[in-house]
């Protein structure tokens, strides 16, 4: 009877970067990137994507201000303004959200977490006093509300020169701002306090959206 000699397993070409910790992670990292720009860069060329929709235009200076409170008070750790083209959200918050309606938010504020409400289409569906109440004291209009108080807003006033040069700074990198909006910023906001502000912020949301679902 005849032995057969012992065939050597055929190499797995897998093996040295399955067993190589450094190697497995650079190329992790290297797919992940590819994949990210395959998804990012077209966007970067579809005019639909960095046109603003009709009726989109750059944050007044209130609103502005407004916008700014919002994004240091961490409000986006709890409300996405994107609303998502699955049907359930679209009949309760309406048209699902457009990437030309967010062209002048830098950054963007979509998110994807919602302890709160998404607050994309919330402009105008509220009155101004009940939006000062929320923001006072959040449980006076909604009792189960787990949303904090922000009762320092109803004293702190509006930088009106920290918003001009915001605008300034925007205007540089390609907002529309004109000069005569600039310099009149200050003056728009001028006794106004920082509730004020993101009152106004948050009743312009949505207002230049698509309407249906």
């Amino acid at each position: 009877m005849s032995e057969h000699p012992q065939q050597t397993p055929a190499p797995n070409p897998h093996e040295k970067i399955e067993k190589n910790v450094g190697l497995l992670a650079v190329l992790i990292a290297v797919a992940v990137s590819f994949g990210g720009l395959a998804e990012i860069v077209p966007l970067m060329y579809q005019a639909e994507a960095v046109e603003p929709l009709e009726g989109v235009k750059p944050y007044p200076a209130l609103e502005l201000a407004g916008r700014d409170i919002y994004v240091r008070e961490g409000c986006y750790n709890c409300h996405s303004q994107m609303v998502r083209t699955l049907r359930f959200e679209t009949e309760r918050y309406g048209h699902y959200s457009l990437a030309g309606e967010s062209v002048y938010d830098r950054p963007f504020q979509w998110g994807s977490k919602r302890t709160g409400p998404d607050l994309a289409r919330v402009g105008g569906r509220y009155s101004d006093d009940w939006h000062r109440v929320h923001l006072i004291n959040p449980r006076d209009v909604v009792p189960e509300s787990n949303m904090p108080s922000f009762p320092w807003l109803e004293n702190a006033k509006v930088d009106g020169a920290e918003v001009a040069q915001r605008m300034k700074t925007l205007q540089r990198i390609g907002d529309p701002y004109t000069d005569e909006e600039i310099d009149n910023a200050a003056t728009e906001v001028e006794g106004r306090t920082e509730l004020d502000a993101v009152v106004a912020y948050l009743q312009g949301l949505g207002k230049a959206a698509p309407r249906g679902g």
